[in-house]
């Protein structure tokens, strides 16, 4: 009797299939990242407004709040940045909540994907400790300010979870337009527009 393999690929709509478990830089294409995270909510969707906060949304967000501190920051740190969730395009947003009570290989798995995506986009798999922590940094305020703008957050519980924001958010210029949830399509447009902006400035 023959064994059956388990399928540990996803078909993309570029037609392009991921192998989760050994995934390769041929097989990603950033018109995928950028489809698939302007369909994940952050939150688990428990969020206000008429549109999901995407994870693309979330990662320009954290793009420029980075920028915003750190204005010459350069383009490969603003590529990683932008792509510092890029994994959660095949593997979703997983609260860290439940990453912590699963255990297992999940972040080995994220790690090697979001090691293939950087790759494929020309930078080293390894974000550089420096720019890594500052991104760490520029994330944790976006979540400050999605929790308190967004997700019914207090003050107080987001301070205590994500830190004291080292910005006001609405010194971040046109910061009420990047915290209010984007129609999907906008999201997935404005993902990829920034992307290349970075990537191939004209």
């Amino acid at each position: 009797m023959a064994r059956t393999t388990k399928r540990a690929w996803q078909r993309m709509l570029s037609g392009r299939r991921l192998d989760l478990l050994d995934p390769s830089p041929l097989d990603i294409e950033l018109s995928d990242i950028a489809h698939g995270l302007a369909r994940v909510a952050r939150w688990n969707g428990q969020t206000i407004g008429d549109y999901p906060f995407s994870v693309a949304q979330h990662s320009i967000l954290v793009l420029r709040i980075l920028t915003a501190e750190h204005p010459q920051a350069l383009r490969n740190e603003q590529l990683y940045a932008l792509l510092h969730d890029g994994a959660e395009y095949v593997m979703g947003d997983i609260i860290s909540p439940f990453k912590a009570a699963m255990g297992g290989n999940y972040k080995d798995i994220e790690t090697r994907v979001l090691d293939a995506i950087h790759l494929r986009f020309s930078l080293p798999p390894a974000c550089p400790a420096k720019m890594a922590r500052r991104i760490k940094k520029a994330d944790k305020q976006a979540a400050f300010f999605e929790a308190t703008h967004l997700a019914g957050f207090s003050s107080d519980e987001a301070r205590s979870l994500f830190g004291e924001p080292a910005m006001a958010g609405f010194d971040l210029d046109g910061f009420e337009r990047l915290i209010r949830p984007w129609p999907t399509g906008e999201a997935q447009e404005q993902f990829e527009r920034i992307f290349y902006s970075i990537f191939d400035p004209a």
